[in-house]
């Protein structure tokens, strides 16, 4: 069931950062996206070079979600949305408190909620790793496969 529940895991993430990184790169699912908007938005919180990290954030979350989707490389690629959303809370997020902005108050940004939800997510796949429904899983089972074999091996 460990691996069921992985599966689910890496699913819902998958689904939530694919979303996000096709927002930040393409526009998709709504108003104020695309590389312009997100570069602005990264010039505004404090970033220099606000075009590099919109291409690089929307990369990471739109490559990145579809590589946690099918569990390759979930840890390393966990590793990094962690720090992006690090990066995030410490430049933005922490000012505005712990709950997002659900009144849609235009004179206040949103707090930390998202971002260290999504962290907790990630941290689990750091933990666990991909599941046993991964190719990061198949990969395992057949290392230890050839490892095993190779000890039969050698104590004949």
């Amino acid at each position: 069931m460990t691996g069921v529940a992985l599966l689910v895991l890496r699913l819902v993430l998958a689904s939530v950062l694919v979303a996000h990184g096709a927002h930040d790169l393409f526009g998709t699912f709504g108003e104020g996206g695309g590389l312009t908007a997100s570069a602005a938005y990264f010039t505004k919180i404090g970033f220099t070079q606000g075009y590099v990290i919109a291409l690089v954030a929307g990369l990471l979350q739109f490559v990145g979600g579809m590589l946690i989707a099918i569990g390759l490389l979930s840890r390393w690629i966990s590793l990094a949305l962690i720090g992006f959303y690090g990066l995030l809370v410490w430049r933005e997020h922490a000012k505005w408190g712990f709950f997002l902005n659900w009144t849609n108050d235009p004179t206040r940004g949103h707090g930390m909620e998202f971002a260290v939800l999504m962290s907790g997510a990630l941290l689990s796949l750091i933990i666990a790793g991909a599941g046993e429904w991964s190719l990061d899983g198949r990969r395992a089972q057949s290392r230890e496969s050839r490892i095993a074999g190779r000890a039969r091996i050698r104590n004949r």
